[in-house]
């Protein structure tokens, strides 16, 4: 039953202020996307690995990422398209036979093999699992004119990251029936099929890599902790 992790790597760093795609932005003399694929590999519940890279740099990213290369649990490189739901799509494609697929940003250069390890076994008992953190701001629902229409109830609120693992057969199928409808994550395209997805209670320190303001807290947090996490 093999698990192919997915780490999605073609965002292009206009937030972070990159001259560049973000999974290249240099943490700590390493890229962004090689941290998140160790990551990945770390756990041993993952078969193999495909990054998804943006379209036209296949050969810079090959080059980059394949002194990381082992045969022993390998990965391939493959061009994404113009969105990230695009890119999922063909790091799909592109995982043959997996029975699992973890998606993976490969702007969260921190989460730990213990989640990884959970989220995928979660997801081999539910069929979809996701890592999520509990909120703990008050959240408004705000009006597009400014005014607050609602204050959810903040024990029912979670912050989704990834990992985010599902049966090869389920995620396929949520893609297959969003073609022309945008989501901000893979768990809300297979939500719509009906599918209930569980939430393994991830890491504060699993943060996505998008300001630069994060990125200097990346380089503070690896500071504090150098041994991988």
């Amino acid at each position: 039953m093999p698990t192919v992790a997915i780490v999605v790597a073609g965002g292009p760093g206009t937030r972070l202020g990159a001259k560049g795609p973000k999974g290249f932005v240099q943490l700590a003399g390493e890229p962004l996307v090689v941290r998140s694929l160790r990551a990945m590999l770390a756990s041993p519940a993952v078969d193999r690995a495909i990054v998804v890279v943006p379209s036209g740099l296949l050969a810079r990213a090959r080059a980059l990422l394949e002194p990381f290369n082992d045969a022993a649990r390998p990965f391939t490189s493959v061009e994404g398209g113009a969105e990230r739901q695009d890119s999922v799509r063909l790091g799909m494609a592109a995982a043959g036979d997996a029975d699992l697929l973890a998606i993976h940003d490969a702007a969260r250069p921190f989460v730990s093999r213990a989640t990884v390890d959970a989220v995928i076994a979660a997801a081999r008992t539910h069929g979809a699992a996701i890592v999520a953190v509990p909120a703990t701001d008050t959240i408004k629902q705000v009006h597009a004119d400014g005014w607050i229409e609602a204050t959810p109830a903040r024990e029912h609120l979670w912050l989704a990251q990834t990992p985010q693992v599902f049966r090869a057969d389920l995620l396929r199928s949520a893609h297959a029936r969003a073609v022309d409808r945008a989501a901000t994550d893979d768990a809300a395209l297979v939500e719509a099929l009906g599918q209930r997805v569980y939430v393994v209670r991830g890491n504060p320190e699993n943060r996505k890599i998008t300001t630069p303001d994060d990125l200097r807290w990346a380089e503070w947090w690896l500071a504090q902790s150098p041994a991988p996490r």
